[in-house]
C-alpha cells in the first residue's frame, strides 16, 4: 500500500517564494516534509522566498529557493534539475504560478495575449512536462487555475482562457500519469486576498467580489483567504489522493460549474 502522507515527503513549489505559495511551503513543513524547492520567478521576490525557505528550515525540513523564468522549457528543465540535485525526486509537485489581466478583448494586445499564455497555460504545460517525468511514483501533482472558470464574465478572456487550458492539460496528464499512482489536479481559489489580486481591480469590482460569494459575510475581509484553501492543497497531496483529473473551486460559492 503507498504511502500517501506528507511527512519525510519532498515538495516542488512553483511560486513558492509568498503569498498562496509560501504559505503551502510552510503548512507542508508543518506536516513533516522532508525538504521543499521553493522557486520564485525574479530578484525582486528572492528576499520574500529566502524569508519562506528560512522558516520552512526553522521546523526541521530542508529547504533552498531557486530562481528561473518558467516560460521557456530550458528554464523549466532547469528548475526541476536544479531541485532534483539538493533533494532528489519529487513526491509533490505544486504550481501556483499565474498572471492576471483584466481588459476588454477588443484593447488586448498581442503581446498582452502572449504574456498571459506564456505564464498561465504554457508555463503550466511545461511544469506537467516536467513534472510527468520525475515525481515519484505514487506521487501528487496540484496546479493553481482561477475560479473565474466558472463565471460567465467579462473582461476576464485572457485570464481566465488561458487558464482554461490547464484543465484540459490536467485531464490528460492523469490518465498519463496514472499507471504510476500520481494524482494530477487543478485548484481554482476564488478572488484571494493577496497583492496578485488587487492591482487589476478598481475600487467598485473590489467592492462586489467582496460580498459576490454565498460565504462572503463569513470572512474577514469577503474575499477567499489562502488559509481557506492551504487545506484543500494538503488533503489532495496526501489522503485525497484518490481525486484525480478534477478542477476543484475553493471559493466560498463565488462560482460553480
Amino acid at each position: 500500500m503507498a504511502n500517501h502522507g506528507i511527512a519525510g515527503k519532498t515538495v516542488l513549489i512553483a511560486g513558492g517564494a509568498k503569498n498562496l505559495g509560501g504559505l503551502i511551503a510552510r503548512d507542508l513543513a508543518g506536516q513533516g516534509a522532508a525538504a521543499i524547492a521553493i522557486h520564485y520567478n525574479s530578484p525582486a521576490t528572492r528576499a520574500a522566498a529566502e524569508e519562506t525557505a528560512a522558516a520552512v528550515r526553522a521546523t526541521g525540513a530542508l529547504a533552498e529557493a531557486f530562481q528561473a523564468d518558467l516560460t521557456s522549457a530550458a528554464a523549466m528543465e532547469g528548475l526541476f534539475a536544479e531541485a532534483i540535485a539538493a533533494f532528489g525526486r519529487p513526491d509533490i509537485a505544486i504550481n501556483t504560478v499565474g498572471k492576471v489581466l483584466k481588459k476588454p478583448i477588443v484593447e488586448i494586445t498581442e503581446a498582452e495575449y502572449d504574456a498571459m499564455s506564456a505564464v498561465n497555460a504554457k508555463a503550466a504545460f511545461l511544469f506537467l512536462q516536467q513534472a510527468g517525468r520525475h515525481v515519484q511514483d505514487n506521487g501528487k501533482v496540484v496546479t493553481l487555475v482561477t475560479s473565474l472558470l466558472g463565471a460567465f464574465t467579462p473582461f476576464y478572456a485572457s485570464y481566465a482562457g488561458t487558464k482554461a487550458a490547464v484543465e484540459h492539460f490536467t485531464r490528460a496528464a492523469a490518465k498519463e500519469f496514472g499507471a504510476r499512482g500520481i494524482s494530477v489536479n487543478a485548484v481554482g481559489p476564488g478572488p484571494m486576498d493577496t497583492p496578485f489580486f488587487y492591482p487589476a481591480e478598481g475600487p467598485e469590482a473590489v467592492a462586489y467580489h467582496r460580498t459576490a460569494a454565498a460565504l462572503s459575510p463569513f470572512s474577514p475581509t469577503g474575499l477567499t483567504e489562502i488559509g481557506d484553501v492551504v487545506p484543500f492543497i494538503r488533503f489532495l497531496v496526501s489522503d485525497g489522493w484518490w481525486m484525480t483529473g478534477q478542477t476543484v473551486l475553493i471559493n466560498g460559492g463565488y462560482t460553480t460549474k
